[in-house]
Order: C-alpha cells, then structure tokens, then sequence
C-alpha cells in the first residue's frame, strides 16, 4: 500500500463523458444548420476568373454576373461608388465573393439564384472616458462601467478615471462597485469626430439593510426582512486553503456554530445554529445548495458567492421538518456580465502543526518517573515487571540506565546472555511520526460568459494534499468539476442546468495492532526507553505497536467518496414580470467506497528472531460500500405588486424529496499476502458480511405572504404542511406556521433624527413552530434482528431472531417554538450598521428514554416524546467602514464584529430518582457536577484532622498521602463523598462548570490603500470549561504510569522541596484527579485565535491590460497563525480547539481527549489571474 500509484481513471472518464456529451449536443447542432445551407456550398462549386483594374464595385459584380448564373440584387445608392478595385484571381464564386468583401465592407446574401448586397461602412471609433467617484468625491479604483447595448465592460483606474473606444451612437452606461448603488445612464450619445466625457458619483448603499439576501425559494431585500438572516459573501473563502468550504466558514456568522473536531482535511461536520437543539432526536441546520441538500464538503469553495443562515422559524419555515434548527443556503457563482472571461487562482500552502505534544524523550527521565508513578500508586511497596506489554523493567536495569547516563555512553542497544534485546534509548516517538512540514496545492480554474440569450459558467478545482506523515502519509486529493448555463428560450421562458461533480481520495494510515488510533497507541506503547529500530534495522517491540506500523507501511484505510449532482430547472414570468412559476428537479448520487487492509508487523525482540504481532485487530481486510441516491422537486409560484403605499408579495409551492441508502459491508481475515490489497486473496474462514437498507420520503405543501404599508409597516406569514414516511400513518402530516412583524421606526414623521446621524431603524419580531422529523426511518415499526444460531442444529447452523425491538409509545414530531426580537440600525451616514436579535427556543416532546418499567417487563422501556428543552440566547453583529485620504489617494477600511450566546435548560425528562449522571428536569446543559479542591494536603497531621476521602482513591489501598487532593466537605457530614449522586443527595458534589460555549465571537478588519489590502480574520470562545477525560494526554503518568510523560509535569508536581506544585504527588492510576472532576484541575479552555491573515497586492490595471489581461492579484494568507488560551499556561500540548473524543474514523468510543489529527497552521502563496 505504500507503493500505491492514485487512481484518476474514474474522474477522467467521468469528465470526459461530460465533455463528450456536450461535444455531440455542438456537433448535432452544426449537422442541423450544415443540413439546411445546402445551396450555400453552390457558392464553393461555381469558377470564376477575374482579371480588372481599376474598377467600380458595379462593374465588378456585373462581372461576375456575366460568368455565372448569380444576379446581384442592390440600389445604386448601397453600394460604395468611389471605391476602386483590382482582383487577379481564378477561383470559387465565394472565394471571390470573400476578397470584394474585405475591401469593400459588403455582405453577401443568398436568396435562391439572387445574392442581395448589404453595405456596412465602418464606423470610427471614439474616446469615452470619465471619472467614477464616491458621494464625497473620493475616486473609486476598480468601479465597473458597462455599456449594454456593446455588452462591453471597462474599469475606473486607481485616479477613478476610465477610458474605452466605442464607435459612435446612443448607450445606456451602467456602473457599479461593491457597497455603493449601482448607477445607470440612458441616452449617452457619441458623436464621430469628437470625444465624449461621462462622469459618476455614486451614492453609498444604505448600510446592511439595503443588500440583497437570499432566502428561502427568493431573495429580499435586507431593509425588508423580519426574521433573523445573515450573510458573508465569498470574501470568506478568496485567498484561503483549505480541504473544503467548511473548514473556512467556521466561526464567519455569528452563532453559526461549527465544531471542525480536529485538523483530518477530510473532517466536515455538522452545522449547529444557535446551541442546543434537541438531546432526542438531534438536529443540525439544513444546508441547501442552490436550493437543493448538499454537502457543503463536496462544493469547491471558489465557486460560492454568498452563505446565507436563517435563524428563526419565521424565515425557516417554508422548509418545515428539514429546517427545524436553522437553514444554511449556499448560493453559488453565476457568469459573470459581459464577453467571455477566464479567472485562474491557485495556492500553495506550507503546513505546520498548530500544537504538537511535547514529551520527554530522555529515556532514564521517563523510566524513573515511570517507576516512581508506579511505585507510589502502589503504597511505595511494588515494582513493575514491565512498561506495559512492550518492554522489560527492573532496578537493575533502571540503576544501570542511570549509570550509563552519568558517563554519558549513548549505545543504546545491548543484548543480554539470551540473545535478547536491552533497551536503554531516547527514542522521540511523535518526531519521527510526522514530518516538519508539509504542502498543499489548490488550483482553480473558471470561465464564464453571457450574451443576449444565454449564459455559461464552467469552474474545475484540484485540491493536494501531502500529510503530516513521514512515513506512508495520509495522501489526501479532490476534485471538482461544475457546469451552469441558462437559456432565455422566450421572453417569458428560461431553461437552465446547474451540474457539478466531486471526487476525494484519502489514505488513512492506522495502527494494526490495538485499536488503530496512533496517538493512544503511542501513548501506550510509545516509551522512549525502547528505541524505534533494533541494530539489525528490524523493528522493536514497542514500534510495532506505533510509529513502526506506519514505517512498515501496510495497513490503513483507503477511501474513495464521488458525488454528482444535477439540477434541471424552469424561471417564467408573466404580467410584466410580476408573477413567476418556477420549478427544478434535481438528482444527487453519493458513492462511498473504503477498504481497510490490517496486517501483521514484524518485530524483533531477539537476534536472529522475527515475530509478527499478531492481535484481534489484525490479518482482515474489510470493504465498505455506501450509496445515497437522493431525488429532490420543488414547483413554486410567486407574485409580486406595488400599487399606492402597498406592497404584496406572496409564495406558493410544493416540494417532494426521497432518499435510499444501501450499504454492504465485508470482513474477511487470512490474508494471501502482507501486500493483499483485494478481498479476492483473502483465504480465511472468518467471512463477516452485512448489509444496511433504508428509504424515506418526505413532502411538503408551503406558502409565504408578505406585505408592506408605507415602506414602513412589514408583516409576513409563513406556513408548511408536512408529511414524513419516518412516522406511523396517523402521524405522518403535520402543519406548522409562523410569523413576523417589523416596523421602520425611522420611517415615521415624528422621527427628527438627522439621516446623517441615524439614517435607518428597525424592529423586527417573530414566532413560529417547525416540527423535527430527524428520526431513523422504520423507529416506529417492531423489528427483528435476524443471526445465524451459534450452535449447529440437524447437522446445520440455523437462522434465528430475539425478540424485537419495542415500539415506541405515541411516537410525533418533535416541536421548536422559537420567539425572536431583533433590531436593524444604520448610522453615521451608513458607516456604521448593528443588528442584535435575541430569542427563545423551546423544543417540545423530545424524543426520549420513557418511564422505568419492572423488571418483569422484558426488555429495555420504549422510547417516546417524553423531554422538553428551553434555550435563550443573543447574537449582535456591528459593523464599520470608512474612508479618508493619504497622499491624495483614498485609505478605505472596514472592521465587522460579531458576538453570540446561548444557554439551554431541560424542562421536562424521565428522571424520577434525580440521578445526577443522567438529564433531569432544570438541569442546564453541559454542567459539570464535580468536586471543590481546597489545595492540596501538606502534612499527615492535616490529613488526620481532615474529613475522610476514602472514596477517592489517590493509592491503590485507599490511603491518602501528604501532596494528594483535599476536598471540601460542604454537606458536613465528615467524609467526601457523592451521597446517592441524585439531586436531593449529592454528598460534596456541586456544579463546578459547564462544557458549553459562552460568549462566541468574531473580529474581521479590512484595509486597502493604493492597491494593497490586508485582511484579519479572528474568532473566539470567551468561556467554556473543560475537565480531561481520564485518558487525555493532560494527565500523562498520572493516568497509567507507562503513558508518555509531558515536560510541563516535571518539577511541576508536589515533593516536600516542591509544596506550591500544580499537580499533587506523583502517582499513577490516581482516580483523585483523572476521575473526580474538581475545581483545581478544570481547564478554561476560552481562547482567540487568529484564524485567518492575509496580504496582497493588485497589480495596476495600465500595466496589466498591457498584457491583456484583466486583473492579476499576488498576496500571503496564514491559516490558524496565533492562538491564545488560559490553558496554554499548563500545556500546550492540546490545541484548545481539539480537545473532543478521540479520532472518529477509527472509532465511535473515546480513547482519550486530543487523541486525534492535529489542527494545522499554514502559511500560502496565492495568484488570481483574470483575462
């Protein structure tokens, strides 16, 4: 497998049907026009001989008239009369035809025997030039002027001043630039023989609240909205690498809460709006892309144009069940106005790890630690035989390490009188796992184009990535590849497609020999006492467990995931484009394919002897197929009229989706070969084959009506009727409504404000319920799990089933209710915009664990809708921009912040006895139920006198010792214990913490001057506590004493020399820490990161049209390159943004906090390049 050579075979073939398919439409087209100019090729048949001088363009036709059957059909007036001619040639008529033209400026057209003559004298071309500045007079570099009629475009230069050669007539001048109003001029007359000037001065957008915001089935204006929508724009995503559109997005829109996990470039998780949202059935926004459910993963981030997020019910709910909990719309780029343009940008990133372990590698200081925290857990009366399975341990060979050590002897390998291994080494485990650095390629290539009736948008992307590594790395490579046009068949009629297709390919290495995950296993395994290679280059013992894995080469997972999608859709207006109907359908197939190859290492612990390290979890290889074939059709109408004061806009629709999955999935052990890549050269008897099937289909009827009354009274009502095949018959449709208010306080007369002061104030307020359906399909049916019987029956094993699963009681749609109050303000001559909302979410009939049935019963109790859930939250946004002068150059610069919280409480659970390790009714999610330290004990006269703890062990007899934890008895009863762990009895536990995110922000600041920019991206979590798990790597030996030792631990734990110590004394398994959440050991894990930076240079557009070429923009863009955090005064060794559960692919159980793929800084180089 470390020999693999990558397959591209299947994208190039996918790519090149495409390209095929679309190479037969122009073909078949052409055959049809070539069918129909049959006569034309007369013109290529008939000679002609010409031998004048001197002659009109009248005689020359009657010329030709006289050798041929043609007759020219012209008035004397049309033709050129002055224009002298000399042709020497002998040929085709059209041959002939071709040259008078050239030097005449006539068209030639065949009617039958008749060829009519058109004149089309050229015209000369003329200056138009201006100057394009902003409402104070600033120059505005870059503004865009279009001419239509041309369907020509030109830019202002750094002066704001423009210039372009058209020949003389009437144009409608068009100009844009971004944040300002776009500005059209009919009428422009340019006369031959003089230049003319038009000048711009385009007026400020009105903050925020006049921009254009995508919404569910339609766009609003963003002053006419009443529920709770934001939106970034594709800035997010320019200049930046990463493996997917997510990765970037994280942190962008306030309370658009992405948990990216860990660094994997595969990772895409869940989007989260607004916290909490149900501890039943789940739930995460819905993403829809271009109007149809899409994993944002698969998107090529260069092809988005803006993200929209709908927050409340109000502008959800026209997706009902689908958009309980939020709706993230990802719209993505159109062609772009005018001729034919080509934009390439491409990176290249170096990577680095943000945060990587660091550990002792000195192997007599992890040996002696190792011996002392294993020695004092045991009373100070016990020495271990091992350091854990892998290697020898005793005190003679702990005395001699230290000798050899103080007389500096670096051998270190020695072999015994059995010929076996000593190991006295200082191996760097992590060090020779991954590299120092590594790169990333990513290269984007588009083209687009309209005319009058049509347009096109073709974009392709090749992301590379080369993994952190250094041996049988984690090759990581996608694909993507997308197609759009339209055509205006009719003035009332548009047809459009929109296909795109991704391929990703991802080798993930994993260890064989205990569970796969290498950063536990090095944890475990990883001592730096053994060296990684025996003299004789074989591997040791403890590197077949870890890093000598990924050097032999074997195992790993090699997956393949393809996804095509393809929308068809209809637009038409009627009634002066007043009414539409609009409709698309839409399929989408997402293939998953992965094979997992495991392998036996060889190892040697011996001379002349090698082992294979042969477990539970090795010699198989398992293949896994996933399809997802999803169908989607939405067929809507919508109406819009202005008439007096009153405004009316109303929406219509219906839409149907289905999904079917299918799954198989094999494991066969006995392996043919350590190089067997197939299930073919399996030859064991161990076969594991299931499968996994399901379908469900879901259908809705919605409508939306808005109104508004003097541009100042907005009122809108939203409704959905959903049905879902995932519930019983009699519950299976639902209907679910909402609705929004909004007045423009500073619409009203009674407002004096200055508009230069205060220009635009809103309030907006909504309420509405969506219905959850994100249950598994069949939940509310008994079923069978159907095996094979273990003994054999009649000389055969027989199929056989348990008792089926119980039915759930009364099973329904969850319900969220959500209130949500928000304000729009824009200030200081729309230089300063707000918008705050806050909001209540209940989320009703959970569905949950029922009521504790008697053991009599049988089975498990059926679950049902049996919780509630109440979360309250905020979410401000404020924005600034402005400008100013510099050396008679303009100085722009814009910051943009953004602040949320959340906090969600349960209503309503099946508790009845209050255990504190289970949801109970008040509980507020996330609290930490946990200990107070008071320090730590310095004497055994304070251990005496001190209330008992027995139940924390801190020793493996119980017994506490000076240097361990005291804790607070706060029930008084004179012993620490946890009571009955229910809320009437919890001992001295209290809630210490809470593991949810308070406080989430984001920073953006923009500068531009004289053509450089610089952008800072910075996010962050202004609380949020975090207790490690009992096998993160924060506890290193204090958790197993063989676990690799942290240097933040050394001379930082309690000795009699050392009493103010951080962590108390040293002694592995001690459940008094890794066990018992406690103040003195819960982390703030609170931090800012600055998670993007860039700077960059457009080059002048004088210098670059020499060229012929539209723009060219050079820049550096850093990923992830400062971060700060209150536990990085402890550790760094964690990044404070991965410290969740342990790598996921490997498995779905927490093997430790931070055993998983380490989040990565990178600095870039990025080039854009349009022409």
């Amino acid at each position: 497998m470390n020999n693999r050579i990558p397959n591209y075979l299947n994208f190039m073939l996918k790519a090149f049907s495409t390209g095929c398919f679309a190479l037969s439409v122009v073909l078949w087209s052409y055959s049809l026009v070539c069918a129909n100019t049959v006569k034309a090729q007369e013109l290529s048949k008939t000679l002609v001989k010409l031998h004048l001088r001197n002659k009109s363009l009248k005689e020359v036709l009657q010329q030709l008239e006289r050798e041929s059957d043609f007759r020219f059909v012209y008035s004397d007036g049309a033709i050129p009369k002055n224009k002298s001619l000399s042709l020497e040639m002998e040929g085709t008529m059209a041959e002939a035809l071709n040259k008078i033209s050239a030097q005449t400026h006539t068209r030639y057209e065949q009617q039958g025997n008749n060829l009519v003559v058109t004149y089309n004298p050229p015209r000369q071309m003329m200056p138009l030039s201006g100057k394009i500045v902003d409402d104070q007079g600033m120059a505005l570099p870059g503004a865009s002027l279009r001419i239509r009629e041309l369907n020509r475009s030109t830019a202002a230069n750094e002066e704001g001043n423009y210039l372009i050669s058209v020949p003389a007539g009437t144009y409608t001048l068009e100009v844009s630039y971004v944040s300002f109003e776009t500005q059209v001029r009919n009428g422009v007359v340019v006369e031959e023989g003089k230049p003319t000037t038009a000048d711009f001065q385009l007026k400020a957008k009105g903050g925020e609240l006049n921009e254009v915001v995508v919404v569910g089935y339609g766009t609003q204006k963003k002053v006419n909205l009443t529920g709770a929508v934001d939106q970034v724009g594709s800035e997010v995503f320019e200049g930046r690498v990463a493996a997917n559109a997510t990765q970037m997005l994280a942190g962008a829109v306030p309370n658009l809460n992405i948990n990216l996990q860990d660094g994997k470039p595969t990772r895409s998780p869940s989007y989260n709006v607004r916290g909490t949202t149900s501890i039943g059935q789940g739930g995460s926004a819905l993403i829809l892309i271009d109007g149809v459910e899409g994993d944002p993963s698969t998107l090529n981030p260069n092809d988005i144009e803006s993200v929209s997020v709908l927050k409340d019910a109000s502008s959800a709910a026209v997706y009902g069940s689908r958009g309980t909990f939020g709706v993230v719309l990802i719209t993505t780029k159109k062609a772009a106005l005018g001729k034919t343009s080509f934009t390439y940008s491409g990176n290249t990133s170096m990577q680095q790890l943000a945060t990587q372990p660091d550990f002792v590698t000195d192997g007599y200081t992890y040996a002696s630690h190792f011996f002392e925290a294993y020695n004092a857990w045991n009373n100070y009366s016990s020495v271990p035989s091992k350091l854990n399975k892998t290697q020898i341990f005793t005190l003679d060979w702990l005395e001699e390490f230290k000798r050899r050590k103080e007389q500096g002897i670096t051998e270190e390998v020695t072999v015994n009188d059995n010929g076996e291994y000593v190991y006295y080494g200082n191996a760097d485990y992590f060090g020779t796992l991954l590299k120092d650095r590594t790169w990333a390629q990513d290269h984007n290539l588009s083209v687009s184009g309209t005319t009058e009736k049509s347009d096109f948008y073709l974009s392709g992307r090749l992301y590379d990535y080369n993994g952190i590594y250094r041996y049988n790395t984690d090759d990581y490579n996608s694909y993507n590849l997308r197609a759009k046009g339209g055509l205006q068949v009719t003035d009332w009629l548009r047809i459009s497609n929109n296909m795109d297709f991704n391929l990703s390919k991802y080798h993930d290495p994993q260890t064989a020999g205990e569970g796969g995950n290498i950063w536990r296993n090095i944890d475990d395994e990883g001592h730096p006492t053994s060296p990684i290679f025996n003299p004789d280059g074989t591997l040791s013992y403890s590197a077949a467990y870890t890093v000598g894995d990924f050097i032999y080469g074997k195992n790993g997972v090699d997956s393949k995931n393809d996804n095509l999608r393809n929308t068809t859709s209809f637009e038409t207006k009627f009634f002066n484009n007043s009414f539409h109907i609009r409709g698309d359908l839409t399929f989408r197939n997402r293939d998953f394919t992965s094979t997992r190859i495991r392998v036996p290492v060889p190892y040697s612990v011996k001379e002349g002897e090698t082992l294979l390290l042969r477990t539970s979890f090795n010699d198989n290889i398992y293949q896994l197929t996933e399809k997802w074939r999803y169908l989607f059709t939405n067929l809507y109408a919508d109406y819009e009229k202005t008439w007096g004061d009153h405004y009316f806009k109303g929406l219509v629709g219906y839409n149907y989706e289905q999904r079917v999955y299918d799954a198989n999935y094999i494991t066969k052990n006995g392996l043919l070969t350590e190089n067997t890549e197939n299930i073919n050269l399996a030859l064991g008897e161990s076969v594991t084959a299931t499968a996994g099937y399901n379908k469900y289909r879901i259908a809705g009827v919605f409508f939306r009506a808005n109104y508004i009354f003097k541009d100042k009274y907005l009122f809108e009502v939203n409704g959905r009727y959903d049905g879902s095949s995932k519930f019983p018959t009699d519950e299976q449709w639902a209907f679910f409504p909402s609705a929004s208010v909004g007045w423009r306080l500073s619409q009203e007369s009674f407002w004096n404000v200055n508009p230069k002061a205060i220009s635009d104030v809103k309030l907006r307020a909504s309420y509405g319920s969506l219905g959850n359906g994100n249950i598994d399909p069949y939940t509310f049916l008994n079923t069978y799990n159907i095996t094979t019987q273990g003994i054999i029956l009649n000389g055969a094993k027989n199929p056989v089933t348990s008792r089926p699963t119980i039915r759930p009681d009364n099973l329904t749609w969850e319900t969220a209710r959500t209130a949500n109050f928000g304000l729009d303000l824009v200030a200081l001559n729309s230089k300063l915009t707000f918008t705050g909302d806050i909001y209540t979410r209940k989320t009703l009939n959970m569905y949950t664990v029922g009521p504790t049935l008697p053991d009599i019963f049988g089975a498990e109790s059926p679950k049902g809708n049996y919780a509630d859930l109440t979360t309250n939250g905020y979410e401000i946004s404020i924005g600034y921009n402005d400008q100013f002068n510099i050396a008679n150059k303009p100085f722009r610069f814009s910051v943009k912040a953004g602040l949320a919280d959340y906090r969600s409480t349960i209503d309503r659970y099946n508790n009845t006895t209050g255990a504190i390790t289970d949801y109970y009714a008040g509980q507020r999610v996330g609290d930490v139920w946990g200990y107070v330290t008071q320090g730590l004990f310095q004497s055994q006269e304070e251990i005496d006198a001190a209330p008992k703890q027995t139940l924390i062990k801190s020793s493996n007899s119980g017994v506490v010792y000076p240097g361990d934890v005291r804790f607070a008895d706060l029930d008084g009863n004179g012993v620490i214990d946890y009571g009955s762990n229910t809320l009437s009895d919890h001992g001295d536990k209290t809630i210490i913490g809470n593991t949810e995110p308070r406080y989430i922000y984001n920073f953006n600041l923009n500068l531009n001057y004289s053509n450089f920019y610089v952008s800072a991206f910075f996010q962050g979590v202004g609380k949020q506590d975090w207790y490690p798990s009992n096998e993160s790597i924060f506890w290193g030996q204090f958790n197993r004493p063989y676990n690799n030792l942290p240097t933040w631990h050394l001379n930082n734990y309690w000795t009699e020399d050392n009493r103010d110590a951080y962590l108390p004394r040293y002694a592995g398994y001690n459940t008094s820490i890794q066990n018992t959440a406690q103040t003195r050991y819960l982390q703030s894990v609170a931090y800012l990161r600055l998670r993007n930076l860039q700077v960059g240079y457009n080059l002048p557009k004088a210098f670059v049209q020499k060229a012929g070429l539209q723009a060219v923009r050079v820049g550096l863009s850093g990923e992830n390159l400062f971060t700060w955090s209150p536990l990085y005064k402890h550790t760094k060794d964690i990044d404070v943004a991965n410290i969740g559960k342990s790598d996921e692919d490997v498995s779905n159980s927490n093997s430790g906090d931070g055993f998983n793929y380490p989040t990565m800084r990178s600095v870039s180089f990025n080039l854009l390049i349009n022409f």
